[in-house]
Order: structure tokens, then sequence, then C-alpha cells
């Protein structure tokens, strides 16, 4: 029996309808019979298209508001037939089953019904059961059966078929089946993960996770690699929702810097002030508020030109003018933020290379999503570091407390501390970084790599003293000893904000007494690996 397959009779059951009418009029006039359901054979008869209802197939009316009306032997004997089994065959005839050679099925909406926050009940509704069972029996019985679940597909079946004079071929339909036990498969996931939240379950006996292909990369890493970007669903403000106006594809590390760079700038709340983050290998080389965006962007330079150079860099406001024609001085990567005005797109225009994302929101730093990291022959799963500490829950533990303003950046550094990779030493003064030591084996080194920048941009600044002079420290995990706080306090540090809870903490406040800093518990550590 030849592989290629005509397809003469399609039952046709969509939640969303987009394309709903053009196919339909592509089918029959190809001389295809039309079976559908409910609403999806009300939209195809007003539009003057013949079609039969599948109650009248089963004999069964629609029942339990619309729960049970596919599930039957003559749509599953239908889609699950093997046309070059006799016993099958036979036992069509005899039951007056009709073959289905394609079967057109998108969900219930229930990922963007939980999306918008509906109660239980609602969601439960909206939890398919008849389609899946469908698309299933199709994709398993592929070698005879066309299964479509994307809109996408809709022009390739009519291609395929065109081109097969009505036929389709096998690896078209093996594509359809792959495709189809994907979405099942991320349907459920999206159900079970649900329920999950609802029982507040922190480690479920099984945990499924899926996505929806939003790029193909030209690489991953490294040229060598091959890569590809999926989007979760979750509609979380950021580089995956983002329109890009502008520039080259993104590549992986792109799409990773950029993520890091959106999530930190996220932590600084536009309504109290314009912040930005620069960021280069998922680590920032330059944070800070100011009094306008320009103002936050050139603070943030200043604490690292060199590696700004080439760098992501992301804003908490819409990108204005200014800031526009400030940024396009050096090469940058991307520029990531929630809006920018026309003047802005027009400077960016003139940087062809240059990517702009624009995102029309904020990803909110406190609310609690599921983070996963594959290691081999597993993953592991943790809730997204969404700590927050404010100014009633800092421990002065020095005979000398930190004075108003240095609390302001002992807050501020805390939380770029947070996107730093530890070991984490950051430097902060007047609300912007002035040296950031990252992912060092020890807390001592990252004090050192911190001091050396700092000391580095103050002679480019053409200044006598580091910048790091009178700063407030973070430290993203305790001082293990007292080296690193001493390396700190040498490179400038005045004030001190680590989470504590060390063996060696009254020597490490001893030290610090001594040198006269201040210093506060926070209680909380951020480690970032």
């Amino acid at each position: 029996m030849t592989d290629l397959h005509p397809v003469r009779r399609a039952l046709l059951s969509v939640s969303d309808k987009t394309g709903l009418i053009e196919l339909g009029q592509a089918l029959a006039a190809r001389g295809v019979e039309l079976l559908s359901t409910g609403g999806s054979a009300k939209a195809l008869r007003d539009a003057g298209l013949t079609v039969k209802d599948v109650s009248d197939v089963t004999g069964f009316p629609e029942m339990m508001d619309g729960r049970v009306k596919t599930l039957h032997p003559m749509v599953h004997g239908g889609l699950l037939a093997l046309r070059d089994n006799d016993t099958h065959v036979a036992a069509m005839n005899e039951h007056g089953i009709g073959a289905i050679d394609l079967l057109v099925v998108n969900l219930y909406p229930f990922e963007a019904t939980v999306a918008k926050g509906a109660d239980y009940d609602t969601c439960i509704e909206n939890i398919d059961i008849g389609g899946p069972a469908m698309i299933r029996a199709a994709a398993k019985n592929h070698a005879f059966v066309n299964v479509v679940v994307d809109v996408e597909d809709y022009e390739k079946l009519l291609g395929d078929m065109d081109q097969h004079d009505g036929a389709t071929c096998p690896r078209f339909r093996r594509k359809l089946a792959q495709k189809a036990y994907a979405r099942t498969a991320a349907y459920d996931a999206a159900v079970s993960n649900w329920l999950a939240g609802e029982l507040e379950l922190q480690a479920p006996k099984r945990r499924a996770f899926a996505g929806e292909l939003k790029q193909t990369l030209r690489y991953g890493e490294n040229s060598h690699q091959e890569a590809a970007f999926y989007t979760d669903g979750s509609n979380r403000p950021g580089v995956a929702t983002a329109v890009q106006l502008q520039g080259k594809e993104l590549s992986y590390n792109n799409i990773n810097d950029t993520d890091a760079a959106y999530e930190l700038v996220a932590e600084f709340d536009p309504s109290e002030s314009p912040a930005v983050a620069i960021i280069k290998h998922a680590n920032p080389c330059g944070v800070a508020k100011g009094a306008t965006l320009v103002e936050a962007y050139q603070k943030a330079f200043d604490c690292d030109r060199t590696s700004a150079f080439g760098g992501i860099v992301a804003l908490n406001q819409p990108l204005d003018a200014e800031t526009a024609a400030k940024i396009t001085e050096i090469f940058t990567e991307v520029v990531i933020a929630p809006g920018a005005s026309d003047e802005a797109q027009e400077i960016f225009a003139a940087k062809k290379n240059l990517r702009l994302l624009l995102t029309d929101g904020l990803p909110d730093p406190r609310k609690p999503i599921v983070a996963y990291k594959q290691v081999a022959g597993g993953m592991l799963v943790q809730d997204k570091d969404v700590g927050h500490v404010g100014m009633e829950d800092l421990k002065v533990v020095t005979e000398k407390a930190p004075s108003d303003a240095q609390m302001q950046d002992l807050l501020f550094a805390w939380k770029v501390a947070k996107h730093v990779k530890s070991n984490a030493i950051v430097y902060v003064k007047d609300n912007a970084t002035v040296g950031v030591g990252a992912g060092q084996m020890s807390r001592l080194d990252s004090a050192n790599v911190a001091a050396a920048k700092a000391g580095r941009m103050a002679a480019e600044l053409g200044l006598d003293e580091s910048l790091a002079k009178g700063c407030a420290v973070a430290s993203d995990a305790f001082f293990p000893f007292a080296d690193g706080l001493l390396e700190a306090a040498a490179a400038g540090g005045a004030c001190v904000i680590q989470p504590g809870g060390s063996m060696r903490d009254d020597e490490v406040i001893k030290a610090a007494n001594e040198k006269g800093l201040a210093m506060v518990f926070t209680g909380m550590r951020h480690f970032r690996h």
C-alpha cells in the first residue's frame, strides 16, 4: 500500500477559531467532507459550508455541558483504525465507522485561564478531555491520519495536499504527530503544575516541564553548540515577551545576559527613581539610580567603562532621546526597556546592529516562580530567589550604626549583590556601584577584584582617590574570616551589609569595630551559582 493517503474526511473542533473558516473553505474546495462540534460547526455553517455534526455521527447529543461529545467509538474508531488491517476494516464496515483522515483540534485555553487568575472551578472547566484524547489517537495512527494542533500548520497541510494530489506524505504526518504529542505533553504539564501549586506541593513525585519554541538560535554559548529559545507560557515581562524593534537576531548569550539585566533593574521601583543596569557575561558591571535616566546611565557606565563596551543595558523606565544618544556613544549589544520614545527610536535606528527590546512592563522581583537547572541525570528545582529585606529587617551589630544615607546605599548594594555570581562583593556610593567582584573562589579575592576596578576607574576619571572611598559594601554571604572584610575596609569601605551566621561572626564584628566600620546583618544570603 502506498504511503500517500488521501484526505477525504476531516473533523474540525477548535477553541481558537483563527483561520478556521479559511481552512474549512479550502478543504471543502478539495472535496473533503467536514465534521465538527459545537461552536466550530456553527462558525463553519455560518460561513456557508456544509458540515455534519459529530452528534449525528455518534448518535448521541453533546451532553454534560459539552464534557461528553467526541468520546465515542464512532470518532475514535475512525481515528485509530489501521486502513491496511483487514480486521480493522471489517470492524469499521460492521459498525458503520467512517475513517477520519484529518483531525484539527486546538485545546481549551487552560494556560490562558490560569494566567488571568481565574478561580479554581473555572480553571477545572477549562481542562480539555476530548481534545487530548482525539489528538493522541490521531497522532498514534499517523501512518494514516493527519493531526493538526497549531494554526500555523494550516497552510502547510494544504500545501502538502496540493503537492500530492489531495494526499499527504508520511514524513509530514510524522512531523504533525510529534508536534501533537508535544502539545498534549505541555498541556498536561500545565495542569499538573497548576494543581501542585494549588496544593502547595513543594516537591511533587513527578514534575513536568514544557516550553514553546520562540526562536532557533544560530548556536549556543559557543559556535559548536546547537541551541534554541523556548517560552514557558508564564508571560513574565522580559526577554521572552519583548518586541524587538531593530538589530540582529539575538544570540544565546544575548538572551541570557538580557534576562539577567532586566531581572536586576526590576529590583528598583520605577515610580521612585530611574535605574540602569549594565551587564556583561551575566554579571553587572555597573548599576545606578539617578535623578534622570541619563544620569543613572552615566553613573552605571562610570563604574566600569571597559566592561560596559559590548554590554547589555537594561532600564526600569522608557528610553528617552537623551539617554539613547548617550548609550550610542559606545558599542552596545542590546538595550531592553519598558518602552521608548519616538525620538529615542530614531536615534537608535542609525545603529543597525543595536538590538532594541521593548517589554511594556517590568517583571515582579518578588513574584515566586520555579527555577530549574539541568545536572547529569536530573534536574535541580527551586523557587526563584525573590528574597527581600527592608530597613526594618536589618540588625546593627557594630558599635557604630550606619547613617541614613549609608543605609540607602547598603540596601542598594544588597539588591545588586543578589544578582552577582557568588562569591559576590559589591561596593556602592551614592546609589551607584563603584566596584563589583564576581564569581571568585574566595570572598577575599572578590573584595580584591572590586577594589581593583574601583581604583582603575578612578584613575580613568582623573580622580586622586579610589571610587570606593567611603563606600557601602555588600557581601552575598557571610564573611567566613575577617580577611575579606579587612580588604573591603582597606579599599575604602565605610559600612557593610552581610547575612551573618558565621562561626566567626564575633571575630568579624570585632574587626569591623577596630576599623570604625558600621555593619548590619540581614539574616538572609543570596548565593547565585
